[in-house]
């Protein structure tokens, strides 16, 4: 067994995991293309294998269908390993660089190599994908991974101890469940590369803890990602399209779709035609949980002090733990539904007059994680995505980038820092080493000192 929970006498302390891990790493375990191949089919095989297991933790952590279970959490990672095992050798190859006139004759290259043992700190609204999915990254780099899941999905994170270590390398592999004095705890056994997805808040605090060992961080965040619908949009397909990424996991989705920024010729139209939209979607299931009584509390607090219109839904059942999908329309933009990060069911819908106005209004907040726009107009389109700081962007529909794993995936800003996915996730968690080769047949005398004027005239113009 290589879970452990602290305060357990029978398991392995962190400290005794990660000296484990880190043994392992020396001994050059998990460099050969070969192990770190074994360990992403061994993801493979759990997701799989596993899928009705997982699917009945995440119901009874998130009160999620056996569908959704596999549409959000098993379906992404998934896919990740696949694309990993299938361009890794490609991926591990040196590339070759030029080398200037100066230093020939002579060869240069980069080398990929792994940082060591990567801790991995998995958040609770998609705990499989947001635990295995960097933990392909961290594994086709080569390197041993401990992951902290997250205590608030305590069914998914027990099951992540018990099984998932059954089917990867157990001398460099481990879990340590707990909770966010855990993850400090680990952070402080001076582990080579943090991986942290949660709030903005809980990442400034990863990011000080690590400082103190200089580790390096990934920290994928969140914000509020705006959409913009610009007067020529297809709002039919703009309200599904936004509708239905709002509605993943109750809202509770770090690229959801946070207010919508409508031109004020069609706000009228898309705010029917959502309305009708999300009524639709969610008419055979109804509201959806949200995964316990703080996020509750927090999303009803929003609902009781906004000064907008609550067109549609609002209602809420604190012994369920459920918020009806709600459309707010004109909150004022100091009050909190425009000024947090919701990660609910609750969509504000606001106008916009013309293209500056909106841009200006995005641009006041911090840097999203996602920007989204629909138009017509490529112009139009292109022009937000240049002019708006977010983490990535998608024109006519929501969150689509995240499924793609040749695009790096990550925030900038207060959403995040640095990226993963694909080849960017494996450069991520490599270090880039540079490697200079000279030969001894040439070697001119003239380099070296004394300089002389003729020397010294030679090499300013070599170097």
């Amino acid at each position: 067994m290589t879970s452990q929970t602290i305060g357990s006498a029978a398991a392995p302390s962190p400290a005794e995991t990660v000296d484990r891990l880190k043994a392992a790493f020396r001994a050059g375990r998990t460099r050969p293309v070969e192990w770190r191949e074994t360990q992403l089919r061994g993801l493979l095989r759990f997701l799989d294998e596993r899928e009705g297991e997982l699917a009945e933790a995440l119901a009874r952590d998130l009160g999620r269908s056996a569908f959704e279970a596999w549409f959000g959490d098993i379906a992404p990672p998934r896919n990740e390993a696949a694309h990993a095992l299938k361009h890794l050798r490609r991926w591990m190859r040196p590339r070759r660089r030029p080398v200037p006139l100066a230093q020939q004759p002579a060869r240069a290259r980069i080398q990929y190599e792994p940082l060591g043992v990567a801790l991995v700190v998995a958040p609770w609204n998609y705990p499989v994908n947001l635990a295995l999915g960097p933990m392909v990254a961290a594994f086709a780099a080569g390197n041993a991974v401990v992951l902290k899941p997250s205590e608030i999905a305590p069914a998914t994170s027990r099951l992540l101890a018990e099984v998932l270590p059954t089917y990867l390398d157990p001398e460099a592999f481990g879990v340590v469940e707990g909770d966010g004095p855990t993850t400090q705890h680990l952070i402080s056994l001076g582990v080579d590369h943090v991986f942290f997805t949660g709030g903005t808040e809980v990442g400034r605090k990863i990011m000080e803890a690590a400082a103190k060992t200089l580790t390096p961080v990934i920290l994928e965040l969140g914000g509020k990602s705006p959409v913009i619908v610009a007067e020529d949009a297809d709002l039919d397909v703009t309200a599904r399209r936004i509708a239905w990424v709002k509605l993943m996991n109750s809202g509770q989705t770090c690229i959801a779709p946070d207010y919508v920024l409508v031109h004020e010729s069609v706000k009228d139209d898309l705010v029917a035609r959502l309305s009708a939209v999300v009524t639709e979607f969610t008419s055979a299931e109804g509201p959806k949980r949200i995964v316990n009584r703080r996020q509750f509390d927090r999303l009803a607090g929003y609902l009781g002090q906004t000064r907008g219109s609550i067109v549609l839904g609002g209602e809420t059942d604190a012994d369920e733990l459920t918020i009806a999908p709600t459309i707010v329309v004109d909150p004022d933009p100091s009050e909190p539904v425009m000024t947090e990060e919701i990660f609910g069911p609750i969509l504000p819908i606001v106008s916009y007059r013309d293209v500056d106005e909106a841009m200006e209004f995005v641009n006041g907040r911090p840097a999203p994680l996602g920007l989204y726009v629909f138009t017509r107009d490529t112009d139009l389109a292109d022009g937000f995505v240049a002019s708006v700081p977010a983490g990535g962007a998608v024109i006519n529909h929501c969150a689509i980038h995240y499924l793609m794993p040749e695009l790096p995936f990550g925030g900038v800003g207060d959403s995040g820092i640095g990226a993963y996915h694909g080849e960017a996730g494996f450069q991520a968690l490599s270090h880039l080493k540079s490697v200079a080769v000279k030969g001894f047949a040439v070697d001119p005398r003239i380099v070296y000192p004394p300089y002389g004027r003729v020397a010294q005239a030679v090499m300013r113009r070599l170097f």
